[in-house]
């Protein structure tokens, strides 16, 4: 809750406008074409893929994440690219043009067309794009940056909102394609109001533990393509870099011949991804066992353990567990569980599973397997990794053709998978 004085809201609202928005005029919606949506290539083939093909011209994108994740790092890259063929306005809040040189210095980014604006006034940054006409305007972060006509403290919910309105008219008004980096709160999600992710077009989440490498950035609205896209990126001495292929990536290092550790195929919009889902089980040393899970829906992972204590036969109660998604991937999709209830059960009885092996499918309340969808994508991804063996729900495969070189074992029910392989 943040007071404010009635007369504060009428006379500052958001009244910035471009002076080029008066201007413009209401089109009939048979004169307007479908050319109009422009759309631009960033640099990164990955950041184009959650984008929905690139950037569209005009469009307000918000990029959240944690500290140190490289969100400003990703801003700072994609501008290499965007210099080439337009004019940048990067604005930062929270580094002074100093140190922003020096990291396009370490970055290896020359920077021919790229302006520099260390500001946090909404009033001096809305006076520069006006000057300077830029194409596209990275603001990092719209938590440093305030309307000096407000009363509120800079970050606050009025002052995000405000400039984060202000930004979306210049984008409009003007056609400017804006980037706006945001901090993320202690619950994970964007600091702000909830209303700021209506305002934006895209909004876009970089995660990944900061401990690894690896980072994913995962398109939570985009108004000009799918949600359900992701882009890998591996955090360098240089930088960003690209994972054109995160399957091989995520699977490097995989243990051999060790229990509990089971590979499984999710798909991450149009693109088949192999995650190593890791499961360790240990008797429990007090009365009341212990659950953890990590990149795996700890709610689901407990739903599991039980079907499989109670249909499979396995004592999990007594027991603790420990479920784990390497990579920082995280498994949010049915087609995953057959690998976790395989990994459990390979940690509890001690037993390996093959490590040529993957498993796909969904496991119900009842022990049973069901149908995933885009089944066939998920199996030429495993064959393509030099997978022999798959484990599939012997429902909805059984006219489906496994590649060349991968043999399918279908079952019916938990119990059938868990006496196949252990």
């Amino acid at each position: 809750m943040e007071e404010r004085p009635a007369a504060s809201e009428i006379r500052t609202g958001t009244t910035i406008r471009p002076a080029s928005v008066g201007s413009r005029q209401p089109r009939p919606l048979k004169e307007v074409e479908a050319a109009d949506e422009l759309r631009f290539h960033t640099g990164m083939d990955e950041l184009d893929r959650v984008l929905g093909g690139g950037a569209v011209q005009g469009s307000l994108v918000l990029v959240g994440g944690a500290p140190g994740i490289g969100k400003s790092t990703l801003m700072l890259q994609i501008c290499h690219n965007l210099c080439q063929f337009a004019t940048v306005l990067y604005v930062s809040g929270e580094e002074s043009e100093r140190q922003i040189k020096l990291r396009a210095q370490r970055l290896g980014i020359l920077g021919d067309g790229l302006y520099l604006f260390s500001e946090t006034s909404m009033e001096e940054v809305i006076a520069a794009v006006e000057q300077h006409r830029p194409e596209i305007l990275i603001v990092d972060s719209i938590q440093t940056i305030y309307r000096t006509a407000s009363s509120s403290s800079p970050g606050s919910v009025a002052q995000v909102k405000e400039c984060t309105m202000a930004l979306m008219q210049l984008a409009k008004g003007m056609g400017v394609t804006v980037f706006v980096v945001g901090h993320i709160n202690k619950e994970g999600s964007l600091a702000g109001p909830k209303v700021l992710e209506h305002i934006v077009d895209c909004v876009l989440h970089f995660e990944g533990d900061e401990h690894s490498s690896y980072r994913i950035l995962r398109a939570a609205k985009n108004r000009f393509g799918a949600t359900n896209e992701i882009g890998v990126f591996e955090m360098g001495d240089r930088g960003l870099m690209e994972v054109p292929n995160p399957s091989e990536a995520l699977l490097s290092g995989r243990p051999k011949d060790t229990p509990g550790s089971c590979v499984t195929c999710v798909m991450e919009g149009v693109r088949p991804v192999l995650a190593e889902v890791q499961a360790l089980v240990t008797p429990s040393a007090y009365g009341n066992s212990r659950r953890s899970s990590n990149g795996f829906d700890y709610n689901r992972a407990v739903m599991l353990a039980a079907v499989l204590e109670k249909r499979g036969g396995l004592g999990l109660s007594n027991c603790d567990f420990y479920v784990n998604v390497i990579g920082g991937l995280t498994v949010d999709e049915p087609a995953a569980d057959l690998a976790l209830v395989v990994a459990l059960a390979s940690s509890f009885r001690d037993k390996s599973v093959p490590y040529d092996l993957a498993a796909v499918g969904e496991v119900g309340l009842t022990g049973e397997l069901r149908a995933v969808h885009a089944l066939g994508q998920r199996l030429s991804e495993v064959q393509r990794l030099g997978f022999t063996k798959c484990l599939v729900p012997a429902r909805g495969s059984g006219k489906l053709t496994a590649p060349d070189g991968l043999s399918l074992i279908r079952v019916t029910n938990i119990r059938e998978a868990i006496a196949a392989l252990c």
